[in-house]
C-alpha cells in the first residue's frame, strides 16, 4: 500500500508544481496589466521590479493554490485511467476512495499551509506590496528629453530641444521657467547647450551656450499703468541646475497603511470589528439623548431612554476608555517621574532659594508697625457689605412668606366661567401662543429628521465596513478549504473522463474555476450590500461547488461514463421507451 501511495502521490506531485507556477504566472500578468501605465516607464532598478513582483506572487498564491489542485488531480486521476491503471487497482480490490486517500491527506495539508499563509504571510506582504506600489506611482516618469517636444517632466520648468546629437549634447534649447506661477514671462533661449547628471543622478546640470533670457513682469492693474518691467539678458555660457529628486524612489513608511484591512491578521480584524461595533452604539446611544433634547414637554414626565443592549455596551465601552486613559496616565506620570529624578539638583537649589526669600518676608513683617493694614480695612468692608445683605434677603424672606400665606387665604376653589375661558383663550390667540406651538413643534420634528438622517448615513457607512472586515475575516478560511473542495471535485472527475494532458482536463478546469470565480464574487457581493449575512456569502461558492463534488464522487465509484456518447445515447432509449408507454395509458 505504501508503494501504491507514492505512485499515486508522486504522480500529483508533478503536475501540481507545475499547474502552480503557470496559473500563478497567468495571475500575475492579469494583475500586473492593471498597473503597467503607472509602475513601467519609470527608469527603476531592476530589483525594484523583482521585488514588487516577488509581492504580487505570494499574494494572488491563495487563489492560484485551487485551481492547481483542481487541475492536477484531474491530470493525475486523468492519466491513471486512460492508462488503465485506476482499473488495475479496483481490480486488486482497492476501492476509489482509498485510493484518492494519499492526495486527499495532501489536500488537507494544503488546506492548512493556506490558512496559516492566509493569516500571517500574506497581510504582511499585502502591506509591503501597497506601500511599494504607491511609491512608484508617485515617482516621476524617468528623464527623457525628446527632439522637437516639450518636456514638463521637471516640476515648474518645460523644455524643448530641436535636435539632439547624443544623450549629452543639444542644439536649438528653449526652456520657459514656471516657478513663479504666472505664465510664459520668463523664457531662455540658446544656440547649444549638454546635459549631464552628477550626484548620484540626484542633479541636472544643464550648460546654455549663445543664448539670451528675457524676463518679463505680469501687469496687475490695467491699461492706464505705466509700462511693466522687462528684462533681456545676453550670454555666452549659463548653467543652469535642476533637482531630480521627484525622479527619485522615495519609500513611504508602512505605518500609513495600518488601517488597511487587507493587511491584518485575523486577531487584527477581530478589533477591527470590535472598534467599528463601538462606534455604532454610540452613535445609537447619541440619537436617543438628541430625541430627548428636542421634545422638552415629552421628556418631562417620562424619558427616552435607549435598549438595554445599548445601554450595556456603552458602559462597557466607557469602562475601557477609562481604563485606556488611566493606563496612558500612568506612564505619562512615570515619564515625568523619571524627568523630575534627572532635575533633581535644579529642584534642591530652587527650594534653597525660596526658604531664603522667605525668611527675608518675616522679618520684614515683624518689623513692620501694628497699625491697621490695607488689607484688614477691606475685609472690614466685606463684612458690612455681608450683613447688609443678608438683612435684606431676611426682609425679603418674609415678605415672600407673608404673601404666600396672603394667598393660600384667598385660594379660589370654583371652576372658571364662560367668559373668564373666552378672555384666556382670546389671549392666547392673540398673542399667537398656537402658532408658535405649531412652529416650535414642527422645528424640532425638522431638526430631529435632520439629525436622525445624517447619524443614518453614518451608521450605513460604517454598517457597511463592518461587512467588509467580516468577509475579509472569512474569506482566510473559504480561500484554504476552497484547496480540499476542488480536489473532491477533481479527482473523481478525472476518473470518470480517462483523460490525461492538458486538453480536456485544463478545458474542464477552467470552466469549474470560472464557475468559482463568478460565485465567490456573488456571495461577497450579496455580503457587502448587506442582502445576504457575510459568512454565508463568503461561503456560497464552497456550498454550491460541493454538491458537483459528491455527485462525481458517486458516479465514479459506480464507473459511470458521463463524457462517452454511449452513456447519453443509452440513456435517451431509456427515457423513449418509458415515453410511449406512458403516452398509451393516457390514451
Amino acid at each position: 500500500m505504501k508503494k501504491l501511495d507514492k505512485l499515486i502521490l508522486g504522480s500529483f506531485l508533478g503536475p501540481f508544481l507545475l499547474t502552480f507556477l503557470v496559473v500563478d504566472f497567468i495571475l500575475l500578468i492579469v494583475n500586473m496589466l492593471k498597473y503597467f501605465d503607472e509602475i513601467f516607464g519609470k527608469g527603476l532598478g531592476f530589483w525594484i521590479y523583482a521585488e514588487l513582483i516577488g509581492y504580487f506572487v505570494i499574494s494572488i498564491s491563495p487563489m492560484a493554490l485551487p485551481l492547481a489542485v483542481l487541475l492536477s488531480s484531474l491530470m493525475t486521476f486523468g492519466n491513471l485511467g486512460e492508462h488503465f491503471e485506476l482499473t488495475a487497482i479496483k481490480s486488486s480490490g482497492i476501492s476509489l476512495i482509498r485510493a484518492m486517500r494519499p492526495i486527499g491527506v495532501f489536500a488537507i495539508v494544503l488546506t492548512v499551509a493556506a490558512y496559516l499563509s492566509n493569516n500571517y504571510l500574506v497581510p504582511k506582504v499585502n502591506l509591503k506590496t501597497f506601500s511599494l506600489l504607491y511609491d512608484i506611482r508617485m515617482k516621476s516618469p524617468a528623464l527623457d528629453i525628446k527632439a522637437g517636444v516639450f518636456y514638463a517632466g521637471i516640476p515648474n520648468y518645460s523644455i524643448k530641444v530641436n535636435e539632439k546629437l547624443d544623450d549629452i549634447r543639444l542644439r536649438d534649447i528653449i526652456i520657459y521657467n514656471h516657478a513663479d506661477q504666472q505664465g510664459n514671462l520668463n523664457v531662455t533661449l540658446a544656440d547649444s547647450g549638454r546635459m549631464e547628471t552628477f550626484f548620484n543622478d540626484n542633479y541636472l546640470k544643464l550648460t546654455l551656450y549663445n543664448g539670451q533670457n528675457y524676463k518679463e513682469a505680469r501687469a496687475s492693474r490695467g491699461i492706464s499703468e505705466p509700462p511693466v518691467e522687462f528684462s533681456r539678458t545676453k550670454f555666452d555660457e549659463n548653467v543652469i541646475v535642476f533637482d531630480l529628486d521627484a525622479f527619485q524612489l522615495s519609500r513611504t513608511p508602512e505605518d500609513l497603511w495600518s488601517t488597511n484591512r487587507a493587511i491584518k491578521n485575523i486577531a487584527q480584524i477581530k478589533l477591527g470589528l470590535d472598534s467599528i461595533n463601538t462606534l455604532v452604539n454610540d452613535l445609537k446611544f447619541q440619537n436617543y439623548q438628541t430625541a430627548e433634547s428636542i421634545y422638552p414637554f415629552f421628556t418631562k414626565d417620562r424619558k427616552l431612554t435607549p435598549p438595554e443592549d445599548i445601554k450595556k455596551r456603552k458602559v462597557k465601552d466607557d469602562e475601557a476608555r477609562k481604563q485606556r486613559i488611566e493606563q496612558e496616565r500612568k506612564v505619562q506620570d512615570s515619564l515625568d517621574n523619571l524627568q523630575q529624578w534627572n532635575d533633581t539638583s535644579l529642584v534642591k537649589n530652587i527650594d534653597s532659594l525660596q526658604s531664603k526669600e522667605l525668611k527675608l518676608n518675616v522679618a520684614a513683617n515683624t518689623d513692620a508697625p501694628k497699625s491697621d493694614s490695607i488689607f484688614q480695612k477691606k475685609l472690614r468692608r466685606r463684612l458690612i457689605l455681608k450683613d447688609s445683605v443678608s438683612e435684606n434677603t431676611i426682609a425679603k424672606t418674609e415678605v415672600d412668606t407673608i404673601g404666600k400665606e396672603e394667598a393660600k387665604k384667598i385660594k379660589r376653589t370654583e371652576p372658571l366661567t364662560d367668559k373668564e375661558r373666552e378672555l384666556i383663550d382670546s389671549v392666547v390667540i392673540q398673542r399667537g401662543y398656537i402658532s408658535n406651538a405649531y412652529t416650535m413643534a414642527l422645528n424640532n420634528s425638522r431638526n430631529l429628521k435632520n439629525t436622525f438622517d445624517v447619524k443614518s448615513v453614518q451608521v450605513d457607512n460604517h454598517e457597511r465596513e463592518y461587512r467588509r472586515y467580516e468577509i475579509a475575516l472569512y474569506q482566510k478560511y473559504t480561500q484554504a478549504i476552497a484547496c480540499f473542495v476542488m480536489f473532491l471535485i477533481g479527482a473523481p472527475l478525472g476518473s470518470i473522463i480517462k483523460k490525461g494532458g492538458l486538453g480536456l482536463p485544463v478545458l474542464i478546469s477552467i470552466i469549474f474555476f470560472i464557475l468559482f470565480y463568478m460565485l465567490t464574487i456573488t456571495g461577497e457581493k450579496w455580503a457587502k450590500e448587506g442582502v445576504a449575512d457575510p459568512l454565508f456569502g463568503t461561503v456560497f461558492s464552497n456550498l454550491c461547488l460541493v454538491p458537483f463534488g459528491l455527485f462525481f464522487l458517486r458516479q465514479a465509484r459506480k464507473d459511470a461514463r458521463l463524457f462517452e456518447a454511449d452513456f447519453y445515447s443509452g440513456l435517451w432509449k431509456k427515457v423513449s421507451g418509458i415515453l410511449p408507454k406512458t403516452s398509451a395509458k393516457s390514451n
